[in-house]
Order: structure tokens, then C-alpha cells, then sequence
């Protein structure tokens, strides 16, 4: 497989990441800040140019750092399903104030460059704009269930109109995943919600792609997804959770690389 090259190179310093955090894991928890964790080393170097990761400090909006312009198709759909996946979550476990900027993400301005070509997938802008209002207005998640799993949906569908290598995807995903939430969480709390949030999002994100995948044994893959969907509370990514060390989310992100690795 093409991928598979490049899915063992990230393994190099992702499994040694991993190594070290499950030693760090049988000690005495001091300080859960990459410094004290983790060597210091940054995700959005291990992918090729265009993959990498929002920088520290941008936030939620930082899609520059990720360079959407140079994304394949299907990675800026899948990253902006991650977006929607973590404001589903947080408006249906009843906090709409921290959901708002993730659902609103598809048809915010600031972040145009992703949608670039999405309309031919099947975008329905429709959709957002309305739970986007529903948001304004207060309406409780119960009330707009049906515009919600419609939004779900929506983008599925275009995941699935996006084609591209689901492996591959999944390892940008995983990449994202472990940036974000080191940034979202400092010295054992959450210090950035919202990329504490969008890790959640992509995870769901990979979990689902990695479901669909029918040609392959997954087994592996998806119980691995599972366990790093575990990591957050299953109330939803909210803000004032206590969230999972950095250390054993490293690990957990180092073994679903190495399930995917054996596709």
C-alpha cells in the first residue's frame, strides 16, 4: 500500500512517544505539561507539507496553521466534520455557548478556505444556517434533534463523496488529534477548550470513517478509535471535564497509528 511507507515513519517517533508515555504513566502523576510528559516535539512535523496542526495560540479558528489551501478534499471535510461532530456533542449535553463556534463552522466566513469545492459533495449550507439560528435564538438541542442529526448526516455524506484513502485520513486525523490536545491541555487541566473539543470531534470523525471501511479488517482499528473516544467523558467534551493526561492520550494515539499500519 502507498500509505503504508508513510504510516511506519510516523510510527518511528510516535511509538517512542508512546513509550515514553506509558513509563510516565506508572509513576507518580507530577505534571501532566509536555514539558514534564513529553519530549518536545510537535505533530506538524511528522506530516508532509499542508498537514500540520493549528499553532499554539490560534484556536479554534486556526486553520491557517493547517494550511486548508494545500489540504486534499477530503481532509477538509473531514476536518470540519470534526468541528461539527464536538458542537453536536456539547449542544446535546446542554452547553450551546461552547458549541456555538463549532456548529457554526461550516458557514463562518473566517473559515471559507475549507469549503473551497465542497458544494459538489453535497454541502447543504441550509442546514448549518439553521441550527446556526437555532443557537441565537436559545432553542434547547431536544427541540432541533431532526436539523441536528441532518447536519450529522450531511456531512457523512460528504465524507463519503470526498473519497481519498480512509487510512490516510484517519492518520491525518490522528496527527490532529494529538496537536490539539496538547495544546488544549496543560499541567493536568484544560487550558484551551476548544482544542480540547476539537480532538474529541476528530476522534468521532475517525471512529466513523474507520466503521465504514468494508474491504479490510478493522477490528483492531475501531476498538483502538474506542478506547481513545473513552478518553473524554461521556457527558461530552466539555469544558469544566477533567481531562484524560496528555501521557496516556499519546499512547492511545501511538496504538491507533500501529492499527493502521496492519491494514
Amino acid at each position: 500500500m502507498k500509505l503504508r511507507m508513510k504510516t511506519w515513519a510516523k510510527l518511528g517517533l510516535s511509538t517512542a512517544l508512546a513509550s515514553g508515555a506509558v513509563a510516565a504513566c506508572g509513576q507518580a502523576p507530577s505534571d501532566d505539561g509536555p514539558s514534564a510528559e513529553e519530549p518536545p516535539v510537535s505533530v506538524s512535523n511528522l506530516g508532509e507539507g499542508g498537514e500540520s496542526g493549528e499553532g499554539e495560540g490560534e484556536g479554534e479558528g486556526g486553520e491557517a496553521g493547517h494550511g486548508m489551501d494545500m489540504l486534499p478534499v477530503e481532509k477538509r471535510v473531514a476536518f470540519m466534520s470534526g468541528h461539527v461532530e464536538a458542537g453536536l456533542a456539547l449542544f446535546r449535553a446542554g452547553a450551546p455557548d461552547q458549541a456555538a463556534k463549532h456548529l457554526m463552522h461550516p458557514v463562518s466566513e473566517t473559515h471559507e478556505a475549507e469549503r473551497a469545492g465542497i458544494d459538489a459533495l453535497g454541502f447543504d449550507q441550509d442546514i448549518f444556517i439553521e441550527v446556526s439560528v437555532a443557537l441565537e435564538q436559545g432553542r434547547p438541542a431536544d427541540e432541533i434533534e431532526p436539523q441536528l442529526a441532518a447536519a450529522e448526516a450531511n456531512m457523512t455524506l460528504m465524507q463519503q463523496n470526498a473519497g481519498g484513502d480512509p487510512v490516510d485520513v484517519i492518520s491525518y486525523l490522528m496527527d490532529t488529534v494529538f496537536e490539539e490536545y496538547r495544546i488544549g491541555v496543560t499541567n493536568g487541566v484544560i487550558t484551551d477548550a476548544g482544542e480540547y473539543q476539537d480532538a474529541f470531534g476528530f476522534t468521532v470523525v475517525a471512529l466513523g470513517i474507520a466503521s465504514r471501511i468494508e474491504d479490510r479488517n478493522t477490528d483492531r482499528l475501531v476498538a483502538e478509535l474506542e478506547a481513545l473516544l473513552a478518553m473524554w467523558p461521556t457527558t461530552g467534551p466539555l469544558a469544566e471535564s477533567t481531562p484524560t493526561p496528555v501521557s496516556e492520550l499519546v499512547a492511545q494515539t501511538s496504538r491507533v497509528h500501529i492499527a493502521l499500519g496492519e491494514l
